[in-house]
């Protein structure tokens, strides 16, 4: 019924081709907005950044932000099933990569476990910026990692009369997905209206084989009930994952007064989803997000600032963990992250912002399974972003400093506790343009991270891990230096890019077991700790067409990151992976083909448990994947594509999923769908 409704409305959408040709259409800023303030492309962005948009990005759209980033090299999904996953970048996840919309930090629990969904559906995303890497600049200390922006456009920016939009229907894949988005924007001159609406409904994914690894069930698990190591025995499926189904909803209204030097524009989005956990068959989780988000900027200021930005969202997150059908822990983030920008004139050449952010928040985790206490996070940071062009060449620089107080509430088994801490990042970087096809690319920076509220105040029981999880308050601030170079290549539709990456950490702070048991000895305790790391690796990523209507495409990445204290490797680092592609389009017709190759993964963590036992091994896979697609000869803008994948159907586990031998990921499987644009 729901895909019946969405169907017919798409189909009233496409029936106004008419209006906005006659009217115009709605320009979206297609350039790289994350990681560079002053609105360069990503050709002149020092530090590595890849963009998904357009086309590309609607036939890449999947479950999860994650997934559907998996095709950028140097970004791996730590999924917790099909349903939930973070994305990971370089190897490092929770508060190392930061996860914005339209700029603004989006808060929900996804940093806290890996069970937690992302409140981001890339349905309705029109663009997603990853900056591989740190970018602790412009985003904060935790960015050591890397930024995923997705940008919508919610918040109109640019003058519009008529209306315009989007839309598309799906059915298939491994999980027999059925879903609809829709998206429209109605403009009259200077007040701009954006409308959008999506749902998904997703079933148990198809798998091939036994859910449960071969590795796994030879191994040892740790067994609360009787104090020892046992084989572990859990059913989770055959040939189905059990408890991975899925149901999401949600959909926005936004609006915008667009001025001659820039625009004043306030949204309101509601997200909504539910789905089942497969670590236990009896737990669902059932999310709900609001968000507010307010917009503007003013250009041609005519002073020494001539731009001045301002951005800001509220969110009111909640999510119910519920099993047996009762309610067993409910988390809340409620919060308020913003950023005002100033831009300047150019001193001496020298051009960039001035700016200044804020977060305030305040979680709690109410129930059985609450393994954090109620807490406070406030944190203000002042930042400066300089780029300086000499001839065809460019240096940028920039500093940045913040204070960050971590407040604890105490109450049962928690300390009430009051921490404050100061950070200060700073970086300076290069663009050297050999000629009018190469260039070199160099950054050099020094990154401060706050501890966070888990890993400071943790303790108790945390399901999804399987250990009592404990923190500790007198964590010291996460330090790292680092160095990324790229060497870029690009003549006409060609490219080619390699990059190295090299950081080392002198308090990298993770969660390591420990032979301990809990106060109840049941559970082996897992503790919040800093040790000294290393982490390198190289990413490569190139396009040439073979003809006018074929192109090939190759990418690969590999990291190393160790442990340089206990000796060994730091957990959940994806494989060597390389991959190869040909696309071929002529006239209406369109086809994919791409084959990614994710090597044996034997470089595992010695100190770190996966639900009560040791990290794997996880075994080499090739997934081929194949995508075709044909525009309707109609008046209306319409494209049918059908997308297969993992044809081998090969039992593919991802080395970074917390779940890899619990959940793989989907079998072989098809999908048809219908996108246009009017």
């Amino acid at each position: 019924m729901k895909l019946k409704k969405i169907t017919c409305a798409l189909f009233f959408m496409f029936t106004f081709p008419a209006v906005a040709a006659d009217k115009g259409t709605l320009t979206i800023p297609t350039t790289a907005v994350t990681g560079n303030p002053l609105g360069v492309g990503s050709d002149q962005m020092v530090v590595p950044i890849s963009i998904l948009n357009g086309r590309e990005l609607s036939l890449k759209r999947e479950n999860t932000l994650a997934e559907t980033l998996n095709s950028i090299p140097g970004v791996s999904n730590s999924s917790f099933g099909p349903s939930a996953g973070r994305p990971m970048i370089r190897g490092m996840d929770s508060d190392r990569i930061k996860i914005l919309q339209n700029g603004v930090n989006n808060l929900d629990a996804s940093n806290l476990s890996f069970d937690h969904g992302v409140s981001i559906d890339p349905l309705i995303i029109e663009q997603i910026d990853v900056i591989r890497g740190p970018a602790t600049l412009l985003y904060g200390g935790g960015a050591v990692g890397g930024v995923v922006n997705a940008i919508d456009h919610r918040i109109p920016k640019e003058k519009f009369e008529g209306i315009t939009g989007r839309g598309e229907v799906r059915y298939g894949g491994a999980n027999l997905e059925q879903s609809n988005a829709a998206v429209v924007d109605v403009g009259t001159g200077n007040f701009v209206m954006h409308f959008d609406a999506y749902n998904r409904d997703a079933k148990n994914l198809k798998i091939p084989g036994n859910a449960l690894s071969a590795r796994k069930s030879a191994s040892k698990s740790w067994d609360p009930a009787d104090l020892v190591y046992k084989s572990y025995t859990g059913d989770h499926g055959t040939n189905k994952l059990i408890n991975s189904q899925s149901e999401t909803k949600g959909g926005a209204i936004g609006v915008s007064m667009i001025f001659d030097r820039g625009y004043a524009g306030v949204s309101y989005a509601k997200h909504q989803t539910q789905y089942g956990s497969p670590l236990e068959s009896a737990v669902s989780i059932d999310m709900d997000n609001d968000r507010f988000d307010f917009a503007s900027e003013i250009r041609d200021l005519g002073t020494f600032f001539d731009r001045a930005k301002f951005r800001a969202a509220y969110t009111d997150y909640m999510h119910k963990e519920i099993e047996g059908g009762a309610i067993n822990t409910t988390f809340k983030n409620q919060g308020v992250d913003g950023t005002f920008e100033l831009g300047h004139q150019p001193i001496l050449g020298i051009k960039g912002v001035m700016g200044l952010q804020f977060e305030s928040g305040k979680f709690q985790a109410l129930g059985a399974e609450a393994f954090v206490p109620s807490s406070k996070t406030n944190s203000q940071s002042a930042y400066v972003y300089e780029e300086l062009p000499i001839n065809q060449h460019k240096v940028t620089f920039g500093l940045r400093h913040g204070q960050h107080d971590v407040d604890s509430k105490g109450g049962g088994s928690f300390v009430a506790a009051n921490k404050s801490f100061k950070t200060n990042n700073g970086a300076i970087g290069g663009l050297y343009t050999l000629n009018s096809q190469w260039s070199l690319t160099g950054n050099l920076s020094h990154n401060e991270r706050a501890p966070s509220y888990f890993e400071l105040y943790a303790n108790g029981v945390h399901a999804a891990t399987g250990t009592y999880e404990q923190g500790q308050a007198n964590l010291k601030i996460e330090k790292s230096n680092g160095l990324d170079s790229q060497i870029r290549w690009k003549s006409g539709q060609d490219s080619l890019t390699l990059g190295g990456y090299f950081t080392k950490f002198s308090n990298y702070i993770g969660l390591r077991s420990t032979d301990n048991l809990d106060v109840d000895e049941n559970y082996k305790i897992s503790q919040f700790s800093g040790i000294k790391a290393e982490f390198k690796g190289v990413e490569l990523e190139g396009k040439s067409m073979l003809t006018d209507n074929l192109q090939l495409n190759v990418r690969g990445d590999y990291v190393d990151a160790k442990d340089k204290t206990n000796g060994g490797y730091v957990p959940r680092i994806s494989p060597l992976k390389l991959g190869a592609g040909l696309k071929y389009e002529f006239d209406r017709f369109g086809a994919r083909l791409d084959v990614l190759h994710a090597f044996r993964q034997d470089r595992v963590a010695s100190n770190y448990n996966y639900q009560g036992g040791r990290e794997l091994i996880t075994d080499a896979y090739t997934n081929v994947s194949m995508m075709a697609t044909y525009k309707l000869p109609t008046q209306l803008n319409l494209e049918a594509f059908t997308r297969a994948n993992n044809l081998l159907d090969e039992e593919i586990r991802e080395h970074a999923s917390f779940l890899k031998d619990i959940a793989p990921m989907g079998g072989r499987s098809i999908m048809f769908g219908l996108r246009g644009e009017f």
